[in-house]
């Protein structure tokens, strides 16, 4: 099962992602602020409070993506 072990955000809506397979990739938020559920998250200091719990991003307030959105959506950091 995939899981991210750390996460790094950055001022543009990206948050690098580094994976239990050893992994480095990048995953673009900007596609998902429109939804309701991740609405918090335009606002750019809320967002780089993204932590890792549970082998995957959370934010306060329950706001969560599935770890396995975030690896197939994301691409390889060279």
């Amino acid at each position: 099962m995939i899981e991210v072990c750390a996460v790094k955000t950055s001022p543009d809506f990206m948050l690098n992602l580094h994976f239990n397979n050893g992994e480095k990739r990048t995953f673009d938020m900007r596609p998902y602020l429109h939804y309701t559920v991740f609405r918090r998250l335009e606002n750019a200091v809320f967002f780089s409070l993204a932590r890792v719990d549970y082998g995957t991003v959370t934010w306060p307030g329950e706001i969560d993506i599935a770890p396995e959105t975030l690896y197939d959506r994301s691409i390889p950091i060279e």
